[in-house]
Protein backbone atom coordinates (compact mmCIF):
# COMPACT_ATOMS: atom_id res chain seq x y z
CA UNK A 1 0.00 0.00 0.00
CA UNK A 2 1.50 3.37 -1.00
CA UNK A 3 -0.74 5.53 1.18
CA UNK A 4 -1.25 7.80 -1.82
CA UNK A 5 -4.39 7.87 -3.97
CA UNK A 6 -4.29 5.75 -7.12
CA UNK A 7 -5.03 8.56 -9.58
CA UNK A 8 -5.04 6.24 -12.60
CA UNK A 9 -7.71 4.03 -11.10
CA UNK A 10 -9.61 7.08 -9.85
CA UNK A 11 -9.67 8.67 -13.30
CA UNK A 12 -10.91 5.52 -15.01
CA UNK A 13 -13.41 4.89 -12.20
CA UNK A 14 -14.83 8.36 -12.83
CA UNK A 15 -15.08 7.71 -16.57
CA UNK A 16 -16.85 4.38 -15.99
CA UNK A 17 -19.58 5.99 -13.89
CA UNK A 18 -19.88 3.24 -11.29
CA UNK A 19 -20.51 3.74 -7.60
CA UNK A 20 -18.03 1.97 -5.33
CA UNK A 21 -20.71 -0.52 -4.34
CA UNK A 22 -21.55 -1.25 -7.98
CA UNK A 23 -17.90 -1.87 -8.79
CA UNK A 24 -17.50 -4.20 -5.80
CA UNK A 25 -20.52 -6.26 -6.87
CA UNK A 26 -19.29 -6.34 -10.48
CA UNK A 27 -15.88 -7.58 -9.33
CA UNK A 28 -17.47 -10.45 -7.42
CA UNK A 29 -19.67 -11.46 -10.37
CA UNK A 30 -16.83 -11.23 -12.89
CA UNK A 31 -14.45 -13.14 -10.61
CA UNK A 32 -16.98 -15.95 -10.24
CA UNK A 33 -17.36 -16.09 -14.03
CA UNK A 34 -13.56 -16.34 -14.31
CA UNK A 35 -13.42 -19.28 -11.91
CA UNK A 36 -12.90 -17.49 -8.58
CA UNK A 37 -16.26 -17.79 -6.75
CA UNK A 38 -14.61 -17.33 -3.33
CA UNK A 39 -13.77 -13.67 -3.97
CA UNK A 40 -15.72 -11.26 -1.75
CA UNK A 41 -15.05 -7.59 -2.46
CA UNK A 42 -16.94 -4.81 -0.67
CA UNK A 43 -17.28 -1.03 -0.86
CA UNK A 44 -14.61 -0.31 1.76
CA UNK A 45 -12.05 -2.37 -0.16
CA UNK A 46 -12.78 -0.47 -3.38
CA UNK A 47 -12.34 2.77 -1.45
CA UNK A 48 -8.89 1.65 -0.24
CA UNK A 49 -7.82 0.78 -3.81
CA UNK A 50 -8.68 4.28 -4.96
CA UNK A 51 -7.96 6.49 -1.94
CA UNK A 52 -4.89 4.85 -0.37
CA UNK A 53 -3.31 3.05 -3.34
CA UNK A 54 -3.85 -0.45 -1.93
CA UNK A 55 -3.08 -3.01 -4.65
CA UNK A 56 -5.29 -6.10 -4.48
CA UNK A 57 -3.87 -9.55 -4.99
CA UNK A 58 -4.38 -11.61 -8.11
CA UNK A 59 -6.88 -12.24 -9.69
CA UNK A 60 -8.51 -8.91 -8.75
CA UNK A 61 -6.32 -6.71 -11.02
CA UNK A 62 -7.15 -8.94 -14.00
CA UNK A 63 -10.83 -8.89 -13.08
CA UNK A 64 -10.80 -5.10 -12.87
CA UNK A 65 -9.02 -4.80 -16.20
CA UNK A 66 -11.68 -6.96 -17.85
CA UNK A 67 -14.49 -4.93 -16.28
CA UNK A 68 -13.06 -1.55 -17.30
CA UNK A 69 -12.28 -2.82 -20.79
CA UNK A 70 -15.88 -3.85 -21.32
CA UNK A 71 -17.32 -0.75 -19.66
CA UNK A 72 -15.20 1.81 -21.56
CA UNK A 73 -15.11 0.00 -24.89
CA UNK A 74 -11.31 0.15 -25.18
CA UNK A 75 -8.42 -1.91 -23.91
CA UNK A 76 -7.64 -1.17 -20.26
CA UNK A 77 -4.71 -3.08 -18.78
CA UNK A 78 -3.58 -3.71 -15.22
CA UNK A 79 -0.87 -1.12 -15.73
CA UNK A 80 -3.41 1.42 -16.98
CA UNK A 81 -5.20 0.94 -13.66
CA UNK A 82 -1.99 1.48 -11.65
CA UNK A 83 -2.25 -2.01 -10.14
CA UNK A 84 1.19 -3.45 -10.92
CA UNK A 85 3.38 -4.24 -7.94
CA UNK A 86 6.97 -3.04 -8.26
CA UNK A 87 10.02 -3.70 -6.21
CA UNK A 88 12.51 -0.98 -5.28
CA UNK A 89 13.65 -0.60 -8.88
CA UNK A 90 10.10 0.07 -10.00
CA UNK A 91 9.97 3.26 -7.93
CA UNK A 92 12.72 4.91 -9.89
CA UNK A 93 12.08 6.97 -12.95
CA UNK A 94 12.10 4.96 -16.11
CA UNK A 95 14.17 7.18 -18.33
CA UNK A 96 17.02 8.94 -16.62
CA UNK A 97 15.06 11.79 -15.07
CA UNK A 98 12.63 12.27 -17.96
CA UNK A 99 8.96 12.15 -16.97
CA UNK A 100 7.64 8.59 -17.02
CA UNK A 101 4.75 8.02 -19.42
CA UNK A 102 2.61 5.24 -18.06
CA UNK A 103 2.11 2.30 -20.36
CA UNK A 104 5.15 3.05 -22.53
CA UNK A 105 8.03 1.56 -20.56
CA UNK A 106 7.95 -1.31 -18.11
CA UNK A 107 10.34 -3.48 -16.14
CA UNK A 108 12.60 -6.01 -17.90
CA UNK A 109 10.78 -9.30 -18.24
CA UNK A 110 7.33 -7.69 -18.30
CA UNK A 111 6.97 -7.45 -22.08
CA UNK A 112 5.46 -10.92 -22.52
CA UNK A 113 2.97 -10.21 -19.72
CA UNK A 114 2.01 -6.82 -21.16
CA UNK A 115 1.46 -8.08 -24.70
CA UNK A 116 -0.49 -11.12 -23.48
CA UNK A 117 -2.75 -9.00 -21.31
CA UNK A 118 -3.28 -6.31 -23.93
CA UNK A 119 -4.06 -8.75 -26.74
CA UNK A 120 -6.42 -10.68 -24.46
CA UNK A 121 -8.38 -7.52 -23.74
CA UNK A 122 -8.35 -6.55 -27.41
CA UNK A 123 -9.80 -9.94 -28.35
CA UNK A 124 -12.49 -9.51 -25.73
CA UNK A 125 -13.50 -6.21 -27.37
CA UNK A 126 -13.62 -7.98 -30.74
CA UNK A 127 -15.86 -10.73 -29.41
CA UNK A 128 -18.31 -8.27 -27.89
CA UNK A 129 -18.44 -5.92 -30.85
CA UNK A 130 -17.02 -2.88 -29.04
CA UNK A 131 -15.06 -0.23 -30.93
CA UNK A 132 -12.08 0.26 -28.65
CA UNK A 133 -11.13 3.70 -30.00
CA UNK A 134 -12.06 6.12 -27.22
CA UNK A 135 -8.66 6.60 -25.56
CA UNK A 136 -6.36 9.49 -26.38
CA UNK A 137 -3.10 9.20 -28.30
CA UNK A 138 0.08 9.97 -26.40
CA UNK A 139 2.12 12.82 -27.84
CA UNK A 140 5.20 11.93 -29.84
CA UNK A 141 7.40 14.05 -27.57
CA UNK A 142 6.14 12.20 -24.50
CA UNK A 143 6.72 8.83 -26.16
CA UNK A 144 10.25 9.68 -27.29
CA UNK A 145 11.15 11.14 -23.89
CA UNK A 146 9.91 8.06 -22.05
CA UNK A 147 11.56 5.62 -24.46
CA UNK A 148 14.90 7.35 -25.13
CA UNK A 149 17.14 5.81 -22.46
CA UNK A 150 15.38 2.46 -22.70
CA UNK A 151 15.97 2.24 -26.47
CA UNK A 152 19.65 3.17 -26.10
CA UNK A 153 20.29 0.83 -23.17
CA UNK A 154 22.52 -2.22 -23.47
CA UNK A 155 20.18 -5.18 -23.87
CA UNK A 156 22.74 -7.61 -22.47
CA UNK A 157 23.01 -5.61 -19.26
CA UNK A 158 19.25 -5.26 -19.01
CA UNK A 159 18.82 -9.02 -19.37
CA UNK A 160 21.26 -9.65 -16.49
CA UNK A 161 19.65 -7.11 -14.16
CA UNK A 162 17.78 -8.56 -11.17
CA UNK A 163 14.00 -8.35 -11.31
CA UNK A 164 12.73 -7.13 -7.94
CA UNK A 165 9.03 -7.89 -7.88
CA UNK A 166 6.72 -8.43 -4.97
CA UNK A 167 6.62 -12.23 -4.42
CA UNK A 168 2.90 -12.03 -3.67
CA UNK A 169 2.11 -10.52 -7.08
CA UNK A 170 1.10 -13.07 -9.69
CA UNK A 171 2.35 -12.28 -13.17
CA UNK A 172 -0.69 -12.16 -15.49
CA UNK A 173 1.12 -14.47 -17.91
CA UNK A 174 1.42 -17.11 -15.21
CA UNK A 175 -2.33 -17.61 -15.17
CA UNK A 176 -2.25 -18.70 -18.79
CA UNK A 177 0.88 -20.88 -18.77
CA UNK A 178 -1.12 -24.07 -18.82
CA UNK A 179 -2.16 -23.16 -22.36
CA UNK A 180 1.41 -22.84 -23.66
CA UNK A 181 4.23 -25.36 -23.89
CA UNK A 182 7.92 -25.02 -24.76
CA UNK A 183 8.41 -24.99 -28.51
CA UNK A 184 11.14 -25.97 -30.94
CA UNK A 185 12.65 -24.49 -34.07
CA UNK A 186 10.02 -26.00 -36.37
CA UNK A 187 7.22 -24.26 -34.50
CA UNK A 188 9.09 -20.95 -34.71
CA UNK A 189 9.55 -21.40 -38.45
CA UNK A 190 5.83 -22.07 -38.78
CA UNK A 191 5.07 -18.86 -36.88
CA UNK A 192 7.44 -16.90 -39.10
CA UNK A 193 5.66 -18.27 -42.16
CA UNK A 194 2.30 -17.21 -40.75
CA UNK A 195 3.64 -13.67 -40.30
CA UNK A 196 4.55 -13.59 -44.00
CA UNK A 197 1.04 -14.73 -44.92
CA UNK A 198 -0.58 -12.07 -42.72
CA UNK A 199 1.74 -9.40 -44.13
CA UNK A 200 0.88 -10.27 -47.72
CA UNK A 201 -2.84 -10.28 -46.96
CA UNK A 202 -2.56 -6.88 -45.33
CA UNK A 203 -0.72 -5.43 -48.35
CA UNK A 204 -3.36 -6.77 -50.72
CA UNK A 205 -6.63 -6.26 -48.86
CA UNK A 206 -6.05 -3.95 -45.90
CA UNK A 207 -6.02 -4.72 -42.20
CA UNK A 208 -9.69 -5.00 -41.33
CA UNK A 209 -10.36 -8.62 -42.22
CA UNK A 210 -7.32 -10.25 -40.59
CA UNK A 211 -6.69 -8.02 -37.57
CA UNK A 212 -8.39 -10.35 -35.11
CA UNK A 213 -6.38 -13.32 -36.39
CA UNK A 214 -3.09 -11.43 -35.98
CA UNK A 215 -4.01 -10.31 -32.46
CA UNK A 216 -4.93 -13.88 -31.55
CA UNK A 217 -1.64 -15.21 -32.90
CA UNK A 218 0.27 -12.55 -30.94
CA UNK A 219 -1.60 -13.56 -27.80
CA UNK A 220 -0.45 -17.15 -28.29
CA UNK A 221 3.15 -16.04 -28.81
CA UNK A 222 2.98 -14.05 -25.57
CA UNK A 223 2.10 -17.27 -23.76
CA UNK A 224 5.03 -19.05 -25.40
CA UNK A 225 7.35 -16.28 -24.23
CA UNK A 226 6.37 -16.95 -20.62
CA UNK A 227 8.92 -19.76 -20.89
CA UNK A 228 12.64 -19.15 -21.21
CA UNK A 229 13.64 -20.99 -24.38
CA UNK A 230 17.24 -21.61 -25.43
CA UNK A 231 18.85 -19.35 -28.00
CA UNK A 232 18.29 -18.88 -30.92
CA UNK A 233 14.66 -19.93 -30.36
CA UNK A 234 14.07 -17.20 -27.77
CA UNK A 235 15.38 -14.35 -29.93
CA UNK A 236 13.51 -15.60 -33.00
CA UNK A 237 10.33 -15.87 -30.93
CA UNK A 238 10.79 -12.26 -29.83
CA UNK A 239 11.20 -11.40 -33.50
CA UNK A 240 7.87 -13.08 -34.28
CA UNK A 241 6.25 -11.12 -31.45
CA UNK A 242 7.67 -7.84 -32.78
CA UNK A 243 6.51 -8.58 -36.32
CA UNK A 244 3.03 -9.57 -35.20
CA UNK A 245 2.74 -6.53 -32.93
CA UNK A 246 3.71 -4.21 -35.80
CA UNK A 247 1.12 -5.89 -38.00
CA UNK A 248 -1.52 -5.66 -35.28
CA UNK A 249 -0.69 -1.98 -34.87
CA UNK A 250 -0.72 -1.30 -38.60
CA UNK A 251 -4.01 -3.13 -39.06
CA UNK A 252 -5.50 -1.24 -36.12
CA UNK A 253 -4.34 2.05 -37.66
CA UNK A 254 -5.78 0.90 -40.97
CA UNK A 255 -9.26 0.58 -39.46
CA UNK A 256 -9.12 3.72 -37.30
CA UNK A 257 -8.32 2.19 -33.88
CA UNK A 258 -5.60 4.76 -33.27
CA UNK A 259 -4.81 4.45 -29.52
CA UNK A 260 -4.81 0.65 -29.87
CA UNK A 261 -2.45 0.93 -32.82
CA UNK A 262 -0.05 3.14 -30.89
CA UNK A 263 0.06 0.66 -28.00
CA UNK A 264 0.91 -2.18 -30.39
CA UNK A 265 3.74 -0.16 -31.95
CA UNK A 266 5.20 0.43 -28.48
CA UNK A 267 4.82 -3.27 -27.62
CA UNK A 268 6.56 -4.14 -30.91
CA UNK A 269 9.47 -1.87 -30.07
CA UNK A 270 9.80 -3.53 -26.66
CA UNK A 271 9.64 -7.02 -28.16
CA UNK A 272 12.31 -6.16 -30.74
CA UNK A 273 14.60 -4.80 -28.03
CA UNK A 274 14.01 -7.90 -25.91
CA UNK A 275 15.30 -9.87 -28.89
CA UNK A 276 18.27 -7.54 -29.37
CA UNK A 277 17.03 -6.17 -32.71
CA UNK A 278 17.50 -2.39 -32.60
CA UNK A 279 16.63 -1.79 -36.28
CA UNK A 280 13.31 -3.58 -35.79
CA UNK A 281 12.54 -1.50 -32.73
CA UNK A 282 13.22 1.68 -34.70
CA UNK A 283 11.02 0.53 -37.59
CA UNK A 284 8.19 -0.08 -35.10
CA UNK A 285 8.56 3.49 -33.83
CA UNK A 286 8.57 4.75 -37.42
CA UNK A 287 5.11 3.19 -37.82
CA UNK A 288 3.91 5.26 -34.88
CA UNK A 289 5.41 8.30 -36.62
CA UNK A 290 3.55 7.53 -39.86
CA UNK A 291 0.38 7.26 -37.83
CA UNK A 292 1.04 10.73 -36.37
CA UNK A 293 1.52 12.31 -39.81
CA UNK A 294 -1.67 10.68 -41.07
CA UNK A 295 -3.55 12.17 -38.10
CA UNK A 296 -2.19 15.66 -38.74
CA UNK A 297 0.48 15.67 -36.03
CA UNK A 298 3.76 15.94 -37.96
CA UNK A 299 5.64 17.59 -35.10
CA UNK A 300 4.97 14.50 -32.96
CA UNK A 301 6.09 12.34 -35.87
CA UNK A 302 9.43 14.17 -36.08
CA UNK A 303 10.01 13.59 -32.36
CA UNK A 304 9.49 9.88 -32.88
CA UNK A 305 11.69 9.78 -35.97
CA UNK A 306 14.59 11.42 -34.12
CA UNK A 307 14.39 8.63 -31.57
CA UNK A 308 14.06 5.93 -34.26
CA UNK A 309 17.08 7.25 -36.15
CA UNK A 310 19.27 7.64 -33.08
CA UNK A 311 18.42 4.27 -31.60
CA UNK A 312 18.55 1.99 -34.63
CA UNK A 313 22.21 1.02 -34.14
CA UNK A 314 25.19 0.55 -36.41
CA UNK A 315 23.87 -2.74 -37.79
CA UNK A 316 20.99 -0.99 -39.58
CA UNK A 317 21.15 -1.52 -43.35
CA UNK A 318 21.20 1.50 -45.70
CA UNK A 319 17.80 0.57 -47.12
CA UNK A 320 16.26 0.60 -43.66
CA UNK A 321 17.71 4.03 -42.96
CA UNK A 322 16.36 5.19 -46.33
CA UNK A 323 12.89 4.09 -45.31
CA UNK A 324 13.19 6.00 -42.03
CA UNK A 325 14.20 9.15 -43.90
CA UNK A 326 11.15 8.97 -46.20
CA UNK A 327 8.85 9.09 -43.19
CA UNK A 328 10.77 12.02 -41.74
CA UNK A 329 10.45 13.78 -45.12
CA UNK A 330 6.67 13.25 -45.16
CA UNK A 331 6.41 14.87 -41.74
CA UNK A 332 8.50 17.82 -42.92
CA UNK A 333 6.31 18.18 -46.01
CA UNK A 334 3.21 18.29 -43.81
CA UNK A 335 4.72 21.28 -42.03
CA UNK A 336 5.54 23.04 -45.31
CA UNK A 337 9.30 22.65 -44.85
CA UNK A 338 10.15 22.16 -48.51
CA UNK A 339 13.90 22.65 -48.27
CA UNK A 340 14.24 20.26 -45.34
CA UNK A 341 12.01 17.71 -47.06
CA UNK A 342 14.09 17.74 -50.25
CA UNK A 343 17.30 17.37 -48.27
CA UNK A 344 15.87 14.45 -46.30
CA UNK A 345 14.62 12.72 -49.45
CA UNK A 346 18.07 13.20 -50.94
CA UNK A 347 19.55 11.28 -47.99
CA UNK A 348 16.95 8.54 -48.55
CA UNK A 349 17.82 8.21 -52.25
CA UNK A 350 21.57 8.11 -51.55
CA UNK A 351 21.16 5.43 -48.91
CA UNK A 352 18.81 3.36 -51.05
CA UNK A 353 21.21 3.21 -54.02
CA UNK A 354 24.18 2.59 -51.73
CA UNK A 355 22.65 -0.66 -50.50
CA UNK A 356 24.58 -3.23 -52.54
CA UNK A 357 22.26 -6.05 -51.55
CA UNK A 358 25.15 -8.19 -50.33
CA UNK A 359 23.40 -8.51 -46.97
CA UNK A 360 19.85 -9.88 -47.28
CA UNK A 361 17.30 -7.48 -45.77
CA UNK A 362 15.26 -8.72 -42.79
CA UNK A 363 11.87 -10.06 -43.76
CA UNK A 364 10.10 -7.03 -42.33
CA UNK A 365 11.99 -4.78 -44.78
CA UNK A 366 11.23 -6.77 -47.91
CA UNK A 367 8.06 -4.75 -48.46
CA UNK A 368 10.12 -1.57 -48.85
CA UNK A 369 11.44 -1.72 -52.41
CA UNK A 370 12.03 0.84 -55.15
CA UNK A 371 8.30 1.16 -55.73
CA UNK A 372 7.78 2.07 -52.09
CA UNK A 373 10.62 4.59 -52.23
CA UNK A 374 8.92 6.37 -55.14
CA UNK A 375 5.51 6.00 -53.50
CA UNK A 376 6.73 7.74 -50.34
CA UNK A 377 8.42 10.45 -52.42
CA UNK A 378 5.16 10.97 -54.30
CA UNK A 379 3.27 11.27 -51.01
CA UNK A 380 5.80 13.74 -49.61
CA UNK A 381 5.77 15.96 -52.71
CA UNK A 382 1.98 15.75 -53.00
CA UNK A 383 1.74 16.83 -49.34
CA UNK A 384 4.21 19.67 -49.92
CA UNK A 385 2.16 20.79 -52.93
CA UNK A 386 -0.49 22.04 -50.49
CA UNK A 387 2.12 24.65 -49.52
CA UNK A 388 4.11 24.82 -52.80
CA UNK A 389 1.85 23.99 -55.77
CA UNK A 390 4.85 23.54 -58.08
CA UNK A 391 5.75 20.39 -56.13
CA UNK A 392 2.72 18.66 -57.69
CA UNK A 393 4.65 17.98 -60.91
CA UNK A 394 7.36 16.08 -59.04
CA UNK A 395 4.70 14.18 -57.09
CA UNK A 396 3.15 13.03 -60.39
CA UNK A 397 6.48 11.77 -61.68
CA UNK A 398 7.20 9.72 -58.56
CA UNK A 399 3.67 8.32 -58.35
CA UNK A 400 3.77 7.19 -61.99
CA UNK A 401 7.13 5.53 -61.38
CA UNK A 402 5.80 3.80 -58.27
CA UNK A 403 2.82 2.41 -60.18
CA UNK A 404 5.10 1.14 -62.93
CA UNK A 405 7.22 -0.74 -60.38
CA UNK A 406 4.45 -2.08 -58.14
CA UNK A 407 4.35 -5.86 -57.85
CA UNK A 408 1.25 -7.98 -57.77
CA UNK A 409 -0.37 -8.18 -54.37
CA UNK A 410 0.31 -4.56 -53.36
CA UNK A 411 -3.24 -3.44 -54.10
CA UNK A 412 -3.56 -0.99 -51.23
CA UNK A 413 -0.34 0.76 -52.23
CA UNK A 414 -1.64 1.08 -55.78
CA UNK A 415 -4.77 2.78 -54.47
CA UNK A 416 -2.59 5.24 -52.57
CA UNK A 417 -0.49 5.87 -55.69
CA UNK A 418 -3.58 6.60 -57.77
CA UNK A 419 -4.91 8.98 -55.10
CA UNK A 420 -1.54 10.75 -54.92
CA UNK A 421 -1.57 11.09 -58.70
CA UNK A 422 -5.12 12.38 -58.82
CA UNK A 423 -4.47 14.87 -56.02
CA UNK A 424 -1.30 16.13 -57.68
CA UNK A 425 -3.18 16.57 -60.95
CA UNK A 426 -5.91 18.60 -59.26
CA UNK A 427 -3.29 20.86 -57.66
CA UNK A 428 -1.48 21.15 -61.02
CA UNK A 429 -4.77 22.22 -62.65
CA UNK A 430 -5.16 19.12 -64.78
CA UNK A 431 -8.65 17.91 -63.79
CA UNK A 432 -9.09 15.64 -66.81
CA UNK A 433 -6.12 13.45 -65.83
CA UNK A 434 -7.11 13.72 -62.18
CA UNK A 435 -10.49 12.24 -63.03
CA UNK A 436 -8.83 9.23 -64.70
CA UNK A 437 -6.64 8.41 -61.70
CA UNK A 438 -9.38 9.09 -59.17
CA UNK A 439 -11.66 6.60 -60.90
CA UNK A 440 -8.90 3.99 -60.96
CA UNK A 441 -8.63 4.39 -57.19
CA UNK A 442 -12.41 4.21 -56.74
CA UNK A 443 -12.68 1.04 -58.80
CA UNK A 444 -10.31 -0.80 -56.44
CA UNK A 445 -11.60 0.40 -53.09
CA UNK A 446 -14.53 -1.95 -52.82
CA UNK A 447 -12.18 -4.92 -52.36
CA UNK A 448 -10.12 -3.22 -49.65
CA UNK A 449 -10.82 -2.92 -45.92
CA UNK A 450 -8.39 -0.04 -45.30
CA UNK A 451 -9.99 3.01 -43.72
CA UNK A 452 -6.85 4.98 -44.55
CA UNK A 453 -7.70 4.79 -48.24
CA UNK A 454 -10.99 6.51 -47.49
CA UNK A 455 -9.18 9.16 -45.44
CA UNK A 456 -6.88 9.89 -48.39
CA UNK A 457 -9.89 9.93 -50.73
CA UNK A 458 -11.53 12.57 -48.54
CA UNK A 459 -8.39 14.69 -48.82
CA UNK A 460 -8.59 14.36 -52.59
CA UNK A 461 -12.32 15.15 -52.57
CA UNK A 462 -11.54 18.49 -50.95
CA UNK A 463 -9.34 19.37 -53.94
CA UNK A 464 -12.21 18.79 -56.39
CA UNK A 465 -14.28 21.70 -55.09
CA UNK A 466 -12.65 24.29 -57.36
CA UNK A 467 -13.73 22.21 -60.40
CA UNK A 468 -17.23 21.43 -59.15
CA UNK A 469 -18.75 23.42 -62.02
CA UNK A 470 -17.32 20.99 -64.55
CA UNK A 471 -19.74 18.26 -65.62
CA UNK A 472 -16.97 15.65 -65.55
CA UNK A 473 -15.72 16.53 -62.07
CA UNK A 474 -19.25 17.09 -60.82
CA UNK A 475 -20.04 13.49 -61.67
CA UNK A 476 -16.82 12.36 -59.99
CA UNK A 477 -17.78 14.20 -56.83
CA UNK A 478 -21.17 12.49 -56.82
CA UNK A 479 -19.53 9.09 -57.26
CA UNK A 480 -17.12 9.77 -54.39
CA UNK A 481 -19.96 10.88 -52.14
CA UNK A 482 -21.83 7.67 -52.93
CA UNK A 483 -18.74 5.53 -52.37
CA UNK A 484 -17.66 7.01 -49.05
CA UNK A 485 -18.82 5.12 -45.94
CA UNK A 486 -22.26 6.37 -44.94
CA UNK A 487 -21.31 7.77 -41.53
CA UNK A 488 -18.64 9.98 -43.11
CA UNK A 489 -20.45 11.04 -46.27
CA UNK A 490 -22.13 14.19 -44.95
CA UNK A 491 -18.98 15.59 -43.33
CA UNK A 492 -16.91 14.96 -46.40
CA UNK A 493 -19.34 16.57 -48.77
CA UNK A 494 -19.40 19.73 -46.67
CA UNK A 495 -15.71 20.39 -47.16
Amino acid sequence: MSGQPNTRLADLFGLAGWSKGELARSVNRQAAAMGHPQLATDTSRVRRWIDTGEIPRDPVPRVLAALFTERLGRVVTIEDLGLVRHGRSGKRRASGGAPHLHGVTWAPGRTAAVLTEFTGMDLMLNRRGLMGASAALAAGSALSSALHDWLHADTALAADAPVLLDPLHADPVAADRYEATPIGIQEVEGLETSVDVFRKWDAARGGGLQRKAVVGQLNEVGGMLSYRHPEPIQSRLWGVAANLAVLAGWMSHDVGLEPTAQKYFVIAAHAAREGGDRPRASEALSRAARQMVHLGRPDDALDLMKLAQSGCGDETLPRTRAMLYTIEAWAEASMGRGQAMRRTLGHAEDLFVSDRGDVPPPNWMQMFDEADLHGMQALAYRTLAEHEPAAAHTARRHAQRALHLRKEGHDRSKIFDHISLASACFIAEDPEQADVYARLALSSMGDNSSHRTWDRLREMYRLTSRYAGSTQIGELREDIEQALPKEKRTGSAAR
